[in-house]
């Protein structure tokens, strides 16, 4: 990571490679992808015409899947600057691809929404990838979130929204390491191990760190109304907004 690419780009290892692990070691983000899916859904099959969706972080597929299958009436513009994690989605979703309702970008966040015209887009969804983002970063990506959607387009977020309340964020987060240390040294995954726990302390940084508070008033501030943070679990929340 460097000044000129504020992202994350660990993902191109060994965490990368073996994504799927992360519902051993966090069985909610299955679910956050599913919800985000599920909302993205809810809010296509309101409408009459072909909805088009732009996912932010891509990966493996796991939440391109979830929203494929949410609706019959939309697209997906699948968004990733991981080689390692989108060749495993292209492959494993080529059946959509050959549909002609998905579409894979190599981009980063930022490059690949500013490359999409003003008011072109129905929903932006994400799971688990704006707190990889150093934070100068990140709002520069909401600004062109809420530029590309259409009038009362949708945001959906599924991600790590630190509590407010720090200590009790510090509880959180040190449960969430025992369960590191408790799966994956039970499948002697020491290697896996050492990787989650190093972007650990990337997610948990000052310069990355997405703390509900802020981050809600910060889409208010953008222009993003009818801000809703849902379904929280720990260190996970569903976040929805509309422009």
């Amino acid at each position: 990571m460097t000044a000129d690419t504020p992202f994350d780009a660990m993902f191109s290892g060994v965490i990368g490679r073996e994504y799927q692990m992360l519902k051993l070691i966090c069985p909610f983000a299955a679910e956050m992808s599913r919800l985000v899916g599920a909302e993205v859904g809810t809010y296509c099959r309101t409408r009459d015409t072909l909805a088009q969706v732009v996912e932010l972080g891509g990966g493996t597929g796991i939440t391109t899947l979830s929203i494929l299958t949410a609706a019959d009436n939309l697209t997906v513009f699948s968004v990733d600057n991981e080689p390692t994690m989108q060749a495993q989605a292209r492959e494993s979703l080529s059946h959509w691809a050959d549909l002609g309702r998905l579409a894979f970008c190599g981009d980063d966040a930022l490059t690949a929404l500013r490359g999409l015209a003003t008011a072109s887009v129905d929903v932006v969804a994400s799971a688990y990838t704006l707190h990889n983002f150093q934070c100068d970063y990140r709002r520069d990506v909401l600004v062109e979130i809420y530029r590309v959607l259409k009038n009362d387009g949708r945001f959906v977020c599924g991600d790590r929204y630190a509590l407010d309340d720090i200590p009790a964020h510090t509880r959180n987060t040190q449960r969430e390491v025992a369960g590191y240390f408790e799966t994956l040294t039970g499948i002697n995954r020491l290697d896996l191990l050492e990787h989650w726990i190093i972007h650990l302390f990337s997610d948990e940084s000052e310069d990355h760190i997405m703390r509900e508070g802020l981050a809600l008033r910060q889409m208010a501030e953008i222009g993003f109304r009818e801000l809703t943070l849902t379904h929280r679990l720990d260190v996970n929340a569903l976040v929805t907004a509309v422009k």
